[in-house]
């Protein structure tokens, strides 16, 4: 009897360690350097996510813990409104808040990549959880977030995940590059 309770305490020592060491990886990436916020969302900018995003690939190389990441594009529902700059920027920071409410604090990482376009990073997540949260993300931005004029924001989607176990038939990316240039590809997929 006492062996289940000392598996179970062993199993959650585990848990507990695996997110202790991916806090602590995010904490002390963020203490290395003061990064420079965009103005507009108080995102990381693009430059600091290709940093962040070159070293995610590396500890992933020494680790083997997966990640992924899901593009998030405004680009279309604003083109197709013609919404002005003002509405737009409105649109966009009304997203980013719901974001910076569900990703994990200390542990995901989200940027504005350029204009209208996001890119969250969601350490030790497999390709079909990033799938499932990123068609949480547009669901509920669709319903619950409105743009003025009383729009409902229509948002496109893209993940990919890096590594990925061969013979999968999920987005693969080899480097940064193409791990962005994956997620941008599937981003009407989701």
């Amino acid at each position: 009897m006492w062996y289940f309770s000392w598996i179970l305490g062993l199993l959650l020592a585990c848990s507990l360690g695996i997110l202790h060491i991916l806090r602590f990886e995010a904490q002390e990436t963020f203490e290395k350097e003061h990064v420079p916020l965009d103005p507009l969302t108080r995102l990381f900018t693009k430059d600091v996510m290709m940093t962040r995003l070159k070293e995610k690939v590396e500890n992933s190389r020494n680790n083997g813990f997966p990640f992924s990441i899901i593009a998030l594009s405004l680009e279309q529902f604003n083109q197709q409104h013609q919404l002005l700059d003002y509405e737009s920027d409105t649109v966009l920071r009304n997203v980013v808040d719901y974001l910076k409410e569900e990703i994990r604090e200390g542990v995901d990482i989200a940027a504005r990549m350029n204009e209208q376009v996001l890119l969250i990073v969601l350490p030790g997540v497999s390709f079909k959880r990033a799938e499932a949260t990123a068609g949480h993300f547009k669901e509920h931005i669709m319903t619950q977030i409105k743009a003025p004029r009383d729009l409902a924001i229509d948002v496109t989607l893209g993940v990919a995940t890096y590594p990925l176990a061969n013979g999968a038939s999920v987005p693969i990316a080899e480097d940064v590059d193409t791990l962005i240039k994956t997620a941008c590809q599937q981003i009407h997929a989701v």
